[in-house]
């Protein structure tokens, strides 16, 4: 199980971007994907999860309204959109994911954890 996520960069404040986080080595249909980041100097954090059926569980309410996730089954990947970028979502975003017969298939109350991909590192700054 291997996940890589792309797409980080430096962005101004209020503008957008586009992770990816690509599966290799497993199709992830039956896996539910989260995204988590992790400022400088602070614990790392759930934002969001996707189910393998396509439902979303929002773990920070700071970016509620701002970043959704998607999955395109078809290109193995899972999307976290950003848009309305502020300084504090300055961070290293990763993909995760959890064994389906341990963490299931829908997101849980804390997001999956078992396996994880490098992380991509996204600064918003004027």
């Amino acid at each position: 199980v291997q996940l890589q996520a792309s797409g980080g960069g430096l962005v101004q404040p209020g503008g957008s971007l586009r992770l990816a986080c690509a599966a290799s080595g497993f199709t992830l249909d039956n896996y539910a994907i989260g995204w988590l980041r992790q400022a400088p100097g602070k614990e790392r954090e759930g934002v969001l999860c996707i189910s393998s059926s396509g439902s979303s569980t929002y773990y920070a309410d700071s970016v509620k309204g701002r970043f959704t996730i998607s999955r395109d089954n078809a290109k193995n990947t899972v999307y976290l959109q950003m848009n309305s970028l502020k300084p504090e979502d300055t961070a290293v975003y990763y993909c995760a994911t959890g064994d389906p017969f341990r963490y299931g298939t829908g997101c849980r109350t804390r997001p999956p954890d078992d396996y994880w991909g490098q992380g991509t590192l996204v600064t918003v700054s004027s």
